[in-house]
């Protein structure tokens, strides 16, 4: 049974106003099923022969079907994108292709060439409130224009979400026991590794070095690494991975978007203070980071601080999620004095809400200490005033503090 995603509604209106929707995201995050709520007709390219024998052939007789039309994989042949746009471009109708890939094709230049024709949607695997641990009582909409939260405790242990960190969002995941789901995301990672970094750039690469990577970015995630960094970090026994390998993997993970990193804000200021720019390293799902390192529930539990920028991944997961519902990005702050903020939910319209992610309860009070002292710094005649500023926990309440810093539970959080 289809579990309804945020994205669905922006779905919809982006089919009735331009004529094709790309939806982009990591495989298995479930665009194929949520493109299959609208299409009418499909055809896909990974697992039907004929189809790619047509497109050597005619590729536009993959375009014949009824509207909207699902094309799955379309980038295992992409000169299927110039004749897309020339259909739509002949058809004068909005609705008419919806096109899934889970890897950013080679010629990418091309695809801009669909300005006004064609629009990108991006799916990540599901948050807590699609998949259904999060009630969704405070919403991120809502927080944006200035909203004060309240709702009461949501009922999620630390386990839980221990639980929820190491299964992921992945849909077809969800309902399976966790040691399965484990090893299915396992299985996962390693075709990343083995398989699918080769299929995105036609290079030839060492599946050891990838996943030696990809360690390095689990042990270092959430955190602002430099690729020099996890050159170093990354390297076996004979010394550092080279900087432009290393830059090179970063890349293809990139366009796999299996990693997303999280780019720094930057506001106008008060004080003389410099922003650093460098971005947060993250994957698309903190599973990949419990994959890549081969940790278990129990040894999370163990290893509370590996375990607190695990939560804050997922909890950027999941503000991706309820941000691109709000036409908002997802960022951070940090600057030369090592003040920083986890995360900065920036709309296109300018409206802006500051958060701080601590797991446990008892870290608020240096959580709100950080958004005071950061807002104290923002230039507000200019940035404007935030619609709120919060620390998101792990447990307990939604409420609003004396000194006006909300904390709100990941699990009551929705778009």
């Amino acid at each position: 049974m289809y579990r309804p995603r945020v994205v669905d509604r922006e779905l919809i209106e982006l089919l009735s106003s331009v004529g094709a929707v790309v939806i982009e995201g990591p495989k298995a995050c479930g665009k194929t099923e949520t493109a299959r709520q609208l299409a009418a007709s499909e055809v896909r390219l990974d697992v039907d022969q004929n189809a790619r024998r047509a497109v050597a052939i005619d590729p536009s007789l993959l375009l014949e079907g009824s509207t909207p039309r699902l094309i799955d994989e379309w980038q295992i042949a992409p000169l299927l994108w110039n004749h897309v746009r020339r259909a739509v471009d002949d058809r004068r109708a909005s609705g008419q292709f919806i096109l899934t890939g889970s890897a950013v094709p080679l010629d990418d230049v091309t695809r801009h060439t669909g300005a006004g024709r064609v629009a990108r949607l991006r799916l990540r695997p599901m948050s807590l409130y699609e998949s259904g641990q999060s009630y969704g009582q405070v919403s991120l909409a809502a927080l944006l224009d200035g909203t004060p939260p309240r709702a009461s405790d949501p009922g999620l242990t630390v386990s839980d979400l221990v639980e929820r960190i190491a299964v992921g969002g992945w849909p077809g995941l969800l309902d399976q026991p966790v040691p399965n789901a484990q090893r299915a995301v396992r299985a996962y990672l390693d075709e990343i590794c083995r398989t699918d970094i080769q299929r995105i750039d036609g290079v030839a690469s060492d599946p050891e070095k990838v996943l030696r990577l990809m360690r390095s970015l689990a042990r270092n995630v959430s955190t602002m690494v430099s690729l020099s960094t996890l050159a170093k970090d990354a390297g076996g026994s004979e010394g550092a991975l080279a900087k432009n390998t290393v830059s090179a993997y970063h890349d293809a993970l990139t366009r796999l978007m299996v990693v997303e990193d999280q780019p720094a804000w930057a506001p106008h200021l008060r004080s003389r203070s410099r922003i650093r720019t460098t971005p947060r390293r993250h994957f698309v799902d903190p599973s990949l980071a419990v994959a890549a390192l081969q940790a278990t529930p129990e040894r999370l539990l163990g290893d509370l601080n590996l375990l607190g920028f695990l939560f804050e991944s997922l909890v950027i997961r999941d503000l991706r999620v309820y941000a691109q519902a709000s036409d908002a990005r997802v960022l951070h702050y940090r600057d030369n004095t090592e003040l920083e903020v986890d995360a900065v939910v920036e709309a296109f319209d300018g409206r802006w809400a500051a958060f701080e992610i601590k797991l446990g309860v008892g870290a608020v009070d240096d959580g709100a200490h950080s958004l005071l002292k950061f807002l104290s710094r923002v230039d507000t005649q200019k940035c404007g005033p935030p619609g709120l500023m919060a620390v998101i926990v792990g447990t307990g309440l939604a409420y609003m503090r004396p000194d006006g810093i909300a904390v709100i539970p990941i699990g009551t959080l929705g778009p």
